[in-house]
């Protein structure tokens, strides 16, 4: 599965939303209830959270009404699989909590599916930071979070059911991850300003909040399930972690400070070194090296995930489409069970022979079966993705229908 920018702000453009709301201000993006359902589902939601073994008190979070259930409530003491002991989350004791209107928070999924992960590549193969994403279940009434701004753009995707957000007139300036910005909520209560408006999300829409944002949410119908993609831009601190690197190189940046003895004299020295040592970064900021440090920093500002493909890597089968993954949770998939097999041409038409007798098909078709047939597996999306001028759904069907292919 693969998605844009473009296809994320659909019907609004990329360029208007640079020019108008990027770091700007709050846009709400309706979309449809089909824009979002390869994304995530309940039917997705239930198989991550089956992988048991994944989660612990910190990946799976729940929160009951603005306050943390500790993890001892909903959690069993286990033995992890490296042998480490852990807090693992037991089903009757989540399931018990959630009766009770318990919110549910998964954190670190951006990479778990290909639909989730489809997103956070589109935000960052927009240049756009590196996208962290968190999963957000919600009950008709109950309120996960209280009113709060956060350290990064927020990207709210809402798969399932509806949601109403506040957002607050109030704007942090620029907050980031730091102890700095640990505010108590009085100061949040204050801070926040007047209610800019109520926006209701429904499944398909999307939410973008500029970092320092006041906003909080609160589910509206029986259920609610979006997913918050946490987009991080690299920072203007970012050029002084470079730069600490770079003046390891400058022996004035080596130099020992004048000492202070209480003296006029030596507070100018000091004053002197210093206005001395700002002006040679000023100059190192211009130095074309830094630069190209920086600009190769701030266009390859992503997480990496993905990209395996072991054995095209082993020269065994075709490389997967681009894209990776493929078409989502619920694509259709299919193995081939008829290893060797090969669509060829006899005079004008293509065939290939089956056990359910030959499979005449067109050039196009031919080379897209193939592409099929020399990997050991497949799906519509990926089909699709290497060969669009194909009906990848009918060719899949005939293929299996011959006996070549068997549904997974």
């Amino acid at each position: 599965m693969t998605l844009t920018l473009a296809d994320l702000l659909a019907p609004i453009t990329p360029e208007q939303f640079f020019a108008e709301y990027y770091d700007r201000q709050p846009l709400h993006v309706s979309g449809g209830a089909a824009k979002f359902a390869s994304v995530l589902s309940w039917r997705g939601i239930n198989r991550l959270l089956d992988q048991t073994h994944i989660w612990s008190s910190q990946s799976l979070k729940l929160v009951m009404d603005g306050t943390p259930i500790p993890p001892e409530q909903f959690c069993n003491r286990a033995t992890s699989r490296d042998g480490g002991a852990v807090q693992q989350p037991d089903a009757a004791r989540v399931a018990h909590w959630v009766k009770q209107g318990a919110s549910i928070v998964m954190n670190d999924v951006d990479s778990l599916t290909p639909g989730l992960a489809a997103v956070s590549d589109a935000l960052e193969g927009a240049g756009l930071g590196k996208a962290q994403a968190n999963v957000y279940i919600s009950w008709q009434s109950h309120k996960a979070f209280p009113t709060h701004f956060d350290t990064h753009d927020v990207w709210a995707v809402q798969v399932e059911g509806e949601k109403t957000w506040n957002i607050w007139e109030g704007r942090a300036e620029w907050p980031i991850a730091h102890p700095v910005f640990n505010f108590p909520k009085e100061h949040h209560e204050r801070a926040r300003g007047k209610l800019r408006g109520a926006v209701t999300l429904k499944a398909g829409d999307l939410l973008y909040l500029p970092r320092g944002w006041y906003h909080d949410a609160l589910a509206e119908a029986p259920s609610s399930v979006h997913i918050a993609y946490g987009v991080h831009a690299p920072l203007g601190m970012d050029l002084v972690n470079i730069l600490l690197e770079r003046v390891l190189y400058d022996a004035e940046f080596r130099k020992p400070l004048p000492r202070q003895d209480g003296s006029a004299a030596a507070k100018f020295a000091l004053t002197s070194r210093a206005g001395q040592l700002g002006q040679r970064l000023a100059e190192l900021t211009r130095d074309p090296k830094v630069m190209e440090v920086l600009g190769k920093f701030v266009a390859d500002y992503r997480f990496r995930r993905g990209g395996n493909d072991l054995l095209a890597a082993r020269g065994i089968a075709a490389p997967a489409a681009p894209g990776g993954a493929g078409a989502g949770e619920d694509s259709p998939a299919f193995r081939v069970v008829a290893p060797g097999a090969k669509a060829v041409r006899r005079g004008a038409e293509w065939v290939v022979k089956a056990p359910g007798g030959p499979v005449p098909l067109q050039p196009a078709e031919a080379e897209a079966a193939n592409w099929l047939l020399s990997r050991p597996d497949g799906t519509e999306g990926e089909l699709r993705a290497a060969h669009p001028a194909v009906d990848a759904g009918a060719l899949l069907k005939r293929l299996a229908e011959a006996g070549m292919l068997a549904p997974t």
